[in-house]
């Protein structure tokens, strides 16, 4: 029933898209005091995948708390608790060079710990993830996700994250990790670790859900029945407000979509939340309307844009330097995580403050999804005569084609990209750049 409601193949998928003379030292002594923390633990863990069914073994990412201030610097240690090294990867955290995995900071060894300092300087929607070097592991993993909230007020009631996962299920309830021949097992999704989540809402409220593709390989829509969904973040980057093109959401594995959604259901109703993964569609959670009196008299106006992070109004595409690069196909110069060394020669090196054009060419005979570290970036019209009005680090690239992105290479370091094939045999590929 679902699959005749919200019908979408793999290319729709793709489509939507711290006395005196200490006096001078007590202010950096108050700020390292007042700094907040979070307290990463990678561990083993289990998650119940199969309804009355002992739980599944994985490993996962474990934090305190996930949810911070733009403009605060957050102290980060991360604790190995895993048998194997492990890698923290933060997706959308711009110009944080030190904490850059592989290019900067080297894996952490069995039972090690390390710290690190990360200035919060975008608001938005972030994730953080063990699967850089997770294919071919003993166990597959769990994101984190991670929130920085706007200095300026947003005129929502409810914030809501919903991070969806996928997993892949032997006959014995085992899950295998990304990067290994699926064979018989069966696919799963889950919803902050549920099968089915719902979600409470009085008539009139407005939600901002943030939805998080954590799937390891996957692209996936998510629909939510009789409402309007309005975007207004991508990537954790605010976007020109847009209401979702038949209500559907698209997500490429790691993508973040902020949307805001007002409760108009009929008091006492349901609404399903439906994914589809190209293949099936399934009900994942459902929007409950409480019967209780309306929050309002009325609905709130439109939404109003998002507070801008301060990323460029425009990129002078004239002066660029233009690089192509090759997804899929032979492995040529990209390697995988394991065997990467930053030795290898960069994929470009730009200047600090120099416009980057990069032509992603597909050659694999499925899609990839292509992640750009430390900077975000504009999608280009196909004449290279203006972009979407969003910023992206992700975008999943159709068999074949060609796509061209733009950003300012305003941080310098040393930087990942990575391409991975979707499929879930498919290996993580990673290459760097260089902004000097």
């Amino acid at each position: 029933m679902a699959d005749r409601i919200f019908r979408l193949d793999r290319r729709d998928l793709l489509a939507g898209l711290g006395a005196t003379a200490l006096a001078p030292a007590l202010p950096s002594i108050a700020a390292a005091q007042a700094r907040p923390t979070l307290a990463l633990q990678a561990k083993a863990s289990v998650i119940a995948l199969r309804p009355g069914a002992p739980a599944t073994p994985i490993w996962t990412l474990e934090g305190a708390a996930f949810r911070f201030k733009r403009g605060e610097t957050l102290e980060v240690t991360l604790a190995n608790g895993l048998p194997v090294p492990a890698v923290a990867s933060w997706r959308g955290l711009d110009g944080v060079p030190a904490a850059e995995p592989l290019a900067t900071r080297a894996p952490l060894a069995s039972a090690a710990r390390e710290t690190l300092v990360i200035p919060l300087r975008h608001a938005g929607t972030f994730l953080c993830d063990l699967r850089l070097l997770g294919d071919g592991q003993a166990r597959p993993s769990r994101a984190l996700p991670l929130i920085v909230s706007e200095s300026e007020p947003v005129a929502v009631d409810r914030d809501e994250v919903l991070l969806i996962e996928d997993w892949r299920l032997r006959p014995d309830g085992s899950a295998i990790a990304p990067g290994l021949d699926p064979g018989d097992t069966v696919p799963a999704y889950t919803i902050n670790g549920l099968a089915v989540l719902d979600i409470p809402a009085r008539v009139h409220q407005r939600l901002r859900l943030r939805f998080i593709n954590g799937c390891q390989r996957t692209t996936i829509a998510v629909k939510i029945e009789n409402h309007d969904v309005r975007v207004m973040a991508l990537d954790g980057q605010p976007a020109e407000p847009f209401l979702a093109r038949g209500g559907a959401l698209v997500l490429a594995p790691g993508t973040r979509i902020d949307a805001f959604v007002d409760a108009t259901a009929a008091p006492g109703t349901n609404s399903s939340i439906l994914l589809h993964d190209g293949k099936d569609a399934r009900p994942i959670a459902r929007l409950v309307t409480s019967a209780e009196p309306a929050l309002r008299a009325g609905p709130l106006p439109a939404a109003l844009p998002l507070p801008s992070n301060g990323l460029p109004a425009r990129l002078d595409l004239k002066s660029a330097l233009r690089v192509d690069l090759s997804l899929g196909g032979p492995p040529a110069d990209w390697v995988t995580p394991a065997n990467f060394a930053i030795s290898a020669a960069p994929a470009f090196r730009a200047k600090a403050g120099r416009i980057v054009v990069l032509a992603l060419t597909n050659r694999a005979a499925i899609p990839t999804v292509f992640h750009l570290h430390g900077h975000h970036f504009r999608l280009l019209d196909r004449l290279d005569d203006g972009w979407k009005p969003f910023w992206l680090d992700t975008l999943a690239i159709d068999p074949g084609q060609t796509q061209r992105i733009a950003f300012a290479a305003e941080f310098a370091g040393r930087w990942l990209i990575e391409s991975v094939a979707t499929d879930w045999a498919a290996p993580r590929l990673v290459r760097w750049y260089s902004v000097e």
